[in-house]
């Protein structure tokens, strides 16, 4: 198999996956995109460990430990996005601008500026 056809399906993931965070609002939708796109740099290791014939597979072993990893990140990821959901009721990415509970009005945010 040529290394053409793994470095191109990784290509179109990551670009799939960079589309998802750049334009999802849903913090669910943004996570999974993150998902995608380190499973893309996962096929990317595994596809050039196979094509160099590494005898130690450090790729492989790199993927192992980058899917442990992920496993972590969308563990505590979830937990959080799940918490920001039951305190403000929403998970919108974009109207979560502030995470303090008690946070001073801006300038935007005042009706009338006193002078």
């Amino acid at each position: 198999m040529h290394l053409a056809y793994p470095a191109v399906l990784a290509a179109l993931l990551f670009c799939t996956g960079l589309y998802g965070v750049l334009a999802r609002r849903n913090a669910i939708l943004v996570l999974m995109s993150v998902e995608l796109m380190l499973n893309a740099v996962n096929l990317n290791l595994v596809a050039f460990d196979v094509w160099l014939r590494d005898t130690l597979h450090a790729g492989q072993a790199l993927t192992l430990f980058t899917i442990a990893i992920a496993a972590a990140e969308i563990g505590i990821g979830l937990a959080i996005v799940l918490m920001v959901y039951r305190n403000r009721g929403t998970s919108d990415v974009d109207r979560l601008r502030d995470t303090a509970e008690g946070h001073e009005p801006t300038l935007n945010d005042q009706s009338e500026v006193t002078a």
